[in-house]
């Protein structure tokens, strides 16, 4: 009874000491146009997928993309943080558990412009598109291709 109780307070130690690394890998914040339509629509799709999602509406995108260092080429409607990267525009879910778990030396991710049939932007026919992935010098290379024909 002695050796469970001990595995157990060791086990509840590790959970409290790694909690808040784990939720900040879970925890977007997700800047964006009051009435863009589809940045809702992929924060929707984001917490559905288990993230825990804060909106900021209040700042001007231009100078929120050229803070965080987002090329204009890659460039879309929303842009997000999580755990140090930068997501921008409707990046699908697989792309950022891939790139959290990969953890590259780079800015982050974009989905550039507003593809359709990316995550938020399901009306239309969908379309082939890439997700790149912007280094620290602002160079974007592929990271995945999406779509039909994929």
């Amino acid at each position: 009874m002695k050796r469970w109780l001990s595995r157990m307070g060791i086990s509840l130690l590790f959970a409290a000491l790694f909690a808040p690394v784990a939720m900040a890998a879970n925890a977007f914040d997700v800047y964006s146009d009051p009435s863009c339509g589809c940045c809702g629509a992929w924060v929707d799709y984001m917490r559905a997928q288990g993230y825990t999602v804060t909106v900021h509406q209040d700042q001007p995108m231009a100078a929120v993309k050229a803070r965080l260092g987002v090329p204009p080429g890659a460039m879309s409607c929303h842009t997000a943080l999580i755990d140090g990267y930068v997501i921008e525009g409707h990046v699908p879910v697989e792309d950022i558990r891939r790139l959290l778990a990969e953890r590259p030396n780079a800015r982050g991710l974009a989905a550039p412009g507003m593809p359709m049939g990316s995550p938020g932007m399901e009306m239309g026919a969908p379309e082939r598109y890439d997700v790149v992935l912007i280094g620290r010098d602002g160079s974007t290379r592929v990271f995945a291709t999406h779509g039909p024909g994929v």
